[in-house]
């Protein structure tokens, strides 16, 4: 692995843990059972989804209670532990893996629906409800949770808010930070705050947008706002079919460059259309090197007139098969290959390692295209499946872990397609975080003004650096010895 991610920050306050002390304390604070001492009981925690990644905590607390988080929260902060918040450890960053030295925090237990208010359209839910299971609790008033990641029958609101999580409706309908109203989190000295309120905009700064996507390196979210949405009257969705990735990614800029904002559009290169025919055999067009699923939604009247302009457009620009779903099952079943798209392509390989990178729409062509060189320089496959609407990429690198060497050629093929994102004008993360997987690319987006100032914003809220340290944001000496490497 990279030496830079073999030696991750360490926290300020090095001293020595009075781990008696500490886990007695602990214990006192919560109910028999929700303290997890043992190699086996912890073993379930050890990483998050980027499994390559693997660390056992010190001591791990399963609260029930906002009063328990914040008594256990004061605790770390008087015995300097370290704290690692982690909701359903489906994140694909490293950023709930565990410290070494600390204390993880699970917030699955605090997983009630408050409160609905189907007339105002918004929810009150505690950080451990799931993503799916909200939308399926407001779905008898007619309303929805937009925000609508693949892992969302498994990921908790909480970890949303931490790394600001889109889905395949962010296109229309925006990320987490675009659906919530109001965040009440707990900080390291165990103090409670609200940020944001019952408005689209509260007076003074916007300490809310500043919460979402820190990735637990700010405080403990304890519950949450959020805006839900109406369905609409008809949902309509579609497929293209296209020789080339590159026409499909002109297809993708010239329909929002006419205007046409689609609910959802996702695209899927061969590999990854093979992969995911073959799972599900949804019938797709398995000869086709790329393949859009557009969706659209709104009244009879918006839906067809969009739906004649898309089609129109996609066929003008490539489109050799264009499907239309006959009704909700079909629509249903064409979303499955793209949802199921991750668990077929590990059908067909060992081990994958996903990206998350975001670049303008204009480039989605050129991008796949380099990533396709760079796939075949390091001799490992690629499949794309990614937001195509939003230009957030997801490449799967698929490799095998028990042959030496690949794990770390995945690793440099993921962080070139990293830095590829930066150089066309993208950054290194859409929606999984930065954690600790992309700590190296930090250096090579942001220059050391930008990192400094973001170590600012971490101490104004952690001075101690005991949230989930070594995590996000590189320190001065990580940026300085990523800089000598770079100049060689």
């Amino acid at each position: 692995m990279n030496s830079l991610l073999n030696a991750p920050n360490k926290p300020p306050h090095e001293g020595v843990i009075d781990v008696s002390t500490f886990v007695s304390a602990l214990q006192k604070i919560l109910p028999v059972g929700a303290v997890i001492l043992s190699k086996e009981g912890q073993r379930p925690f050890e990483c998050d989804g980027l499994t390559v990644y693997q660390q056992l905590p010190l001591v791990t607390a399963m609260p029930e209670t906002v009063d328990q988080v914040q008594a256990i929260l004061r605790l770390s902060h008087l015995h300097g532990v370290p704290l690692v918040p982690r909701g359903a450890g489906t994140g694909l960053c490293a950023g709930a893996m565990p410290h070494a030295e600390g204390l993880l925090l699970v917030l699955t237990k605090l997983n009630q629906i408050v409160h609905v208010n189907h007339k105002t359209c918004t929810a009150t839910v505690q950080p451990g409800v799931r993503n799916l299971a909200l939308t399926e609790a407001v779905a008898p008033f007619g309303l929805y949770y937009a925000p609508d990641p693949s892992s969302q029958i498994a990921c908790t609101i909480g970890g949303n808010v931490a790394e600001n999580s889109g889905g395949v409706h962010c296109l229309k309908y925006g990320l987490t930070v675009n659906n919530l109203l109001q965040v009440t989190m707990v900080t390291i000295e165990g103090e409670i705050m609200t940020l944001g309120g019952a408005g689209l905009d509260e007076p003074g700064m916007d300490l809310l947008s500043l919460m979402v996507g820190s990735e637990g390196l700010l405080g403990v979210v304890v519950e949450a706002k959020v805006k839900l949405l109406p369905r609409a009257p008809r949902v309509q969705v579609l497929v293209a079919a296209y020789d080339t990735v590159t026409a499909a990614g002109d297809a993708v800029a010239a329909l929002i460059g006419q205007g046409i904002i689609p609910a959802g559009l996702e695209m899927m290169d061969h590999l990854a259309i093979s992969a995911a025919e073959d799972f599900v055999k949804v019938g797709y067009p398995t000869d086709a090197q790329a393949l859009l699923i557009c969706e659209l939604d709104g009244t009879d009247a918006e839906v067809e007139e969009q739906l004649l302009l898309v089609c129109e457009c996609f066929k003008q620009h490539g489109a050799h098969h264009i499907r239309i779903a006959k009704d909700a099952a079909e629509a249903a079943a064409l979303w499955q290959g793209r949802k199921a798209a991750f668990p077929a392509v590990g059908r067909i390989s060992p081990d994958y390692y996903c990206m998350d990178g975001t670049i303008p729409r204009s480039q989605v062509g050129y991008v796949l295209t380099r990533i396709s060189e760079l796939s075949q320089f390091y001799g490992l496959r690629v499949a794309n499946v990614f937001h195509a609407g939003d230009g957030n990429l997801h490449p799967l690198i698929l490799f095998d872990a028990s042959i030496d060497g690949e794990l770390e050629q995945a690793e440099l093929l993921g962080g070139d397609i990293l830095t590829l994102c930066v150089d066309v004008g993208g950054t290194i993360t859409g929606e999984h975080g930065v954690g600790l997987e992309k700590m190296p690319q930090m250096p090579y987006q942001f220059g050391d003004a930008e990192l400094a100032q973001f170590r600012r914003l971490k101490a104004a809220f952690d001075s101690e650096e005991l949230l989930n340290p070594g995590k996000g944001i590189p320190t001065l000496k990580y940026c300085q010895e990523y800089r000598s490497l770079q100049h060689g």
